[in-house]
């Protein structure tokens, strides 16, 4: 009878023991399967968009981080399609103007959400020259050549090199520019990184190389709407510049070579003002633009990365910083949105529907000796990036 005893207190200590051991091992995977969920809930998905008019697959890929916020990005043109972030009260609105299908991507559209290449912005009478050469391009924007042409970068279809599913989601896209592509110089070899992180930052990083001498602006042309509701403008959002001059232009929008200081001007927006405030000025650069749509000459060019403008939406709460390494920023303000395009809930996009921030070298800059140089030459690697982080206030 004490040997029973004996035997059933130990089978019973081994239980303790056993369970004890078991809970640890549990509690430790408890606390691993946190992180774990969060790993494989930050990732990307892939479906189909639909097909050009010439019969090439278009894809739609969906970044995801583990706030629940989300882009879609088409292989067409590069283009971002939604971009949803959380308001004050984390309702997930999307933010950026663009369409259902990509049969209206295909039709006459201003840039939504493209990337835009070879050369981003206007390049006077469509015509440059580099080392003795001159070089024609296609006249798109009255006598200047405009974002790169006839069939610029918004509207190929690019590759999808690697997608990287692990801390964050990255989508890599990259495409080959043929020697006189649209009139440029040079084949010229470039790859778009989108990264959406866990702060709520979507980075874009570009890479290009060339083997012969030719020009490079490369830029992001998002149309932003902060309220999420695009049946209203952007006038009343509230933006910061951090530039001290900006780059005039004359009456088809082509810079005349100076850099103008912002004082006293409806461009000074170095403390943060109403948008809508001194857009319909008495201004002789207001009027030739129908509002804003010019070239800052951003601060601190020697630094490299930094925060260079700043958008804040007071009724919804959303702020967005936008960062990057680039001389200036194109601040567009949707003067020439007319009402005509749809709007995918419902209704069309009105005039300033959405607002442009476009980081990139100045206009022009091919045929002005005075500004920063866009040449990329053999051996040389074109490298820049911006990014545009999203918070609340």
């Amino acid at each position: 009878m004490i040997k029973l005893k004996r035997n059933f207190f130990l089978l019973l200590t081994i239980v303790m023991i056993l369970g004890y051991v078991s809970c640890k091992e549990g509690a430790k995977k408890g606390k691993m399967a946190e992180p774990m969920e969060k790993e494989t809930k930050a990732k990307i998905e892939k479906s189909i968009f639909g097909k050009t008019t010439d019969g090439v697959q278009v894809d739609l890929y969906t970044l995801r981080n583990n706030h629940d916020m989300e882009v879609h990005i088409i292989t067409y043109g590069g283009r971002i399609t939604k971009l949803s972030v959380p308001d004050k009260n984390g309702k997930l609105s999307n933010v950026v103007l663009g369409f259902n299908t990509l049969e209206q991507y295909q039709k006459e559209n201003p840039y939504f959400g493209a990337l835009i290449g070879r050369y981003g912005n206007r390049i006077a009478n469509a015509k440059f020259s580099l080392n003795g050469t001159e070089y024609t391009l296609a006249a798109n924007n009255g006598p200047n050549n405009l974002h790169g042409g006839v069939k610029g970068f918004d509207k190929i279809v690019w590759n999808v090199e690697a997608v990287n599913e692990g801390e964050h989601a990255s989508l890599k896209l990259s495409y080959l520019s043929n020697d006189m592509e649209e009139g440029f110089p040079g084949n010229l070899a470039i790859n778009v990184i989108y990264t959406l992180t866990e702060d709520n930052t979507l980075t874009v990083d570009y890479e290009a190389t060339t083997d012969k001498p030719t020009v490079v602006n490369l830029t992001q042309h998002a149309y932003f709407n902060l309220t999420g509701d695009f049946s209203k403008t952007i006038l009343n959002h509230e933006i910061a510049i951090y530039a001290d001059k900006f780059v005039p232009v004359d009456d088809k929008l082509i810079p005349t070579g100076e850099l103008i200081d912002v004082s006293g001007t409806p461009f000074d927006f170095r403390l943060p003002r109403i948008i809508g405030k001194d857009i319909d000025d008495d201004n002789d650069q207001i009027k030739k633009g129908g509002g804003y749509d010019h070239c800052w000459v951003l601060n601190d060019q020697n630094i490299g990365m930094r925060t260079v403008a700043k958008v804040n939406d007071h009724e919804s709460g959303r702020v967005m910083e936008v960062a990057t390494t680039e001389p200036g920023i194109q601040f567009y303000t949707g003067n020439f949105l007319d009402g005509t395009l749809p709007i995918p809930a419902g209704g069309t996009y009105v005039k300033r529907s959405g607002l442009c921030l476009e980081t990139q070298h100045y206009p022009d800059s091919p045929n002005q000796p005075n500004f920063p140089s866009v040449t990329l030459n053999p051996g040389e690697k074109y490298v820049t990036k911006t990014s545009f982080k999203f918070t609340t206030n």
